[in-house]
């Protein structure tokens, strides 16, 4: 009789957030601000919450920076720049990596 050794495959959780358009952008700030305050992360990516849990599987939508906070996997991209531009200059900016931002030149929409 053949036995054979079961191994278990530990699955990566890590989830990538893609927002496309005016309306896709705007919703994805207002997710980003909600996930960051249940985390306890200030509007830069620090953490400043006190319970422990709030770390607890942080790194499925964040990424842990080189100074200890942390960006959302996310990518935001449009046609035109304008709502993109409005988050880069929001209450968030400083959340988000500089990379995450995609957008054409304005005028490019229909």
């Amino acid at each position: 009789r053949q036995t054979s050794k079961q191994t278990t495959a530990k699955m990566v959780r890590e989830i990538v957030g893609l927002s496309a358009g005016q309306c896709g952008n705007q919703m994805g700030e207002a997710f980003w601000g909600l996930a960051s305050q249940e985390h306890g992360l200030d509007s830069a990516g620090k953490y400043t919450g006190d319970k422990d849990d709030q770390l607890d599987k942080i790194g499925v939508f964040y990424k842990e920076t080189s100074d200890s906070s942390y960006t959302p996997r996310t990518v935001n991209f449009d046609l035109e720049p304008g709502v993109i531009d409005k988050i880069k200059s929001g209450p968030l900016k400083d959340l988000y990596a500089p990379t995450s931002f995609v957008h054409a030149q304005s005028g490019a929409g229909n």
